[in-house]
């Protein structure tokens, strides 16, 4: 079957996307309970004839689209949830929810899957397999799909035996695939670190055992740490992002604390990192005679695109929109993302959907002021489409 027509649907369905998509994006929703967003999305699946569950630690939902045969599956996934900060958009349909933004595109993500899982539900009778819906809140911190995991998104016959999830961003211009085999997003650790000292008097030091000259030593040596004792090709990045200390100008403080984090794109390398981060911490407060706590909180593992697969999506992705809309990345993004805990357990891919705006300024993820390019959600629809239909011919053909 020529992709063409599933490009042509998925523009069929782009309007009443980017209606939901505006929609949820008025209401954002943070964490692990999202119960409008899940509401909003039992309304759209409704009636297509998926079996639907939702969660129970979580405000998920688990679709599932049984085609004409009901092996192989495939899982394609969208996150739900928000980021806890206000929005400085001045769009029409902004966040109306204080302190509350999607900011991350995961509006779109849910959007774009609602309308491919529309499309898939009308070929039902010609699928040659079954798709496995993963709407999954929490991946802002919270590990939801770690959650969705454990409480059984894998399970029922047959498993998943390929996963594919998209995640726009302003790197790439408007309806552009971009994917890479092996790490394409790092790892996420916390980075909290107490240094204790004694307090007293600014003007007499000597009395006392200041904490933040201290504090700024370890952030120096990290970054000693970072360039001798990490090899450049497997890199990592550190960065403390706060330092907090002290109430006024003729007080040292008792304590000082960092707050941080570190990024790698092997495991490897991960574990090299929060072992010297811990050593480099205790080492220089031993040095002055300072106690120190260091609390290393991990994070998403490295996301890992299985290589066979993300090769079969940059060739369904050149077949569907043309090589000049599809590009191999060459380097990881230094980013996480939770889709890494169902890579570790379901051979796939993440790729990027340049959602850039075609004009005026343009804000990275994350930004109070971040902007999508809605005309780049019908690549997105046909993506998750196309993905699926090709997984299953795939699968069908002799080996």
């Amino acid at each position: 079957m020529s992709l063409v027509e599933v490009l042509a649907d998925a523009k069929t369905v782009l309007d009443e996307t980017i209606q939901l998509r505006r929609r949820i994006h008025r209401h954002p929703e943070t964490g692990l309970v999202l119960p409008h967003t899940q509401a909003a999305v039992l309304e759209a699946v409704e009636g297509l004839g998926f079996d639907v569950r939702t969660g129970t630690r979580t405000t998920s939902v688990v679709a599932r689209l049984t085609g004409g045969r009901p092996s192989p599956t495939i899982l394609l996934r969208a996150d739900m949830d928000a980021l806890p900060m206000r929005e400085d958009t001045g769009l029409p349909f902004a966040s109306e929810v204080a302190g509350a933004m999607h900011a991350c595109g995961h509006d779109a993500h849910v959007a774009m899957l609602v309308g491919a899982a529309r499309l898939l539900a009308r070929r039902r009778a010609d699928l040659a397999g079954s798709i496995l819906f993963m709407f999954q809140p929490g991946e802002e911190g919270y590990h939801g799909a770690r959650v969705m995991l454990e409480e059984g998104l894998l399970d029922g016959a047959p498993p998943p035996a390929g996963a594919f999830a998209l995640h726009v961003t302003h790197r790439q211009a408007a309806g552009v695939i971009a994917t890479r085999p092996g790490p394409t997003m790092a790892s996420g650790d916390t980075i909290q670190i107490v240094v204790r000292g004694r307090g007293g008097h600014a003007s007499a030091p000597h009395d006392c055992l200041d904490p933040i000259p201290i504090a700024c030593e370890i952030v120096q040596a990290f970054q000693t740490l970072v360039t001798r004792r990490v090899n450049v090709f497997d890199p990592a990045v550190l960065t403390i992002a706060k330092i907090e200390a002290g109430t006024t100008r003729n007080v040292i403080p008792e304590t000082a604390s960092l707050l941080g984090t570190v990024r790698t794109v092997s495991e490897a390398t991960r574990e090299r990192m929060l072992d010297g981060i811990r050593r480099v911490a205790e080492g220089v407060a031993a040095a002055h005679g300072a106690e120190v706590a260091v609390e290393l909180v991990r994070g998403y593992p490295v996301t890992v695109n299985d290589a066979g697969f993300a090769g079969f999506v940059l060739e369904t992705a050149r077949e569907l929109l043309g090589p000049e809309q599809t590009h191999e990345m060459r380097h990881p993004v230094m980013g996480s993302e939770d889709f890494s805990y169902v890579l570790q357990r379901v051979p796939g891919a993440m790729a990027n959907l340049g959602t850039r705006p075609d004009t005026g300024p343009v804000f990275p993820n994350h930004s109070n002021r971040m902007l999508i390019n809605e005309s780049a959600l019908a690549n997105g629809i046909a993506m998750h489409v196309a993905v699926a239909l090709r997984f299953f011919e795939r699968a069908s053909r002799p080996s």
